[in-house]
């Protein structure tokens, strides 16, 4: 199996999807915000708050794992992507790192399907080209040597977000 075989994409709710893990564009609390983060806190239940409570936050650039509850994914990767000050502050390799550190959840949890957003796009302000070519990139190197994971989904929430990460993953054929 290839790695461009492993990626997929879909248009469409991320807090739908029946898969292994679904990665949250959190902030640093862990407690539930706006955009994804809010709509994936929703589709858990308050069960979803309790279990983040006690993660004591997470840093940017880090993730850490909970479960689903109420949501078809089995468990929630939490990851804090970095807010887009011109890119000089070192925010492109944070969001690579939220990437494989998701994936490393993932794989470490025995996890073979995981979901994505785009992570920092949104009132992060990450400009989204950049940051769909990081997100491929960043998860077809961790896939050339990584086995336990079968299939990483782009759950791309509109048609631009959809042809940005499509785009990306052309580049590596």
């Amino acid at each position: 199996m290839t790695v461009t075989t492993r990626l997929s994409l879909h248009l469409g709710d991320i807090t739908k999807l029946e898969i292994d893990a679904i990665v949250n564009a959190a902030n640093s609390s862990l407690l539930g915000g706006g955009g994804v983060d809010g709509a994936i806190h929703r589709a858990a239940g308050p069960e979803l708050a309790i279990e983040c409570r006690m993660l004591n936050g997470c840093k940017t650039g880090d993730a850490k794992i909970t479960k689903g509850f109420k949501l078809p994914a089995k468990h929630v990767i939490h990851t804090v992507g970095p807010v887009w000050n011109g890119g000089a502050a070192g925010e492109p390799e944070l969001l690579a790192s939220c990437y494989r550190r998701s994936l490393e959840l993932a794989a470490g949890h025995s996890l073979p399907r995981i979901a994505f957003p785009a992570i920092s796009t949104g009132i992060y302000r990450f400009p989204p080209e950049e940051a769909a070519r990081i997100a491929v990139h960043t998860t077809a190197d961790f896939l050339s040597s990584e086995a336990i994971i079968d299939e990483v989904i782009f759950c791309c929430f509109d048609s631009e977000s959809l042809a940005r990460h499509e785009a990306a993953i052309e580049t590596l054929r």
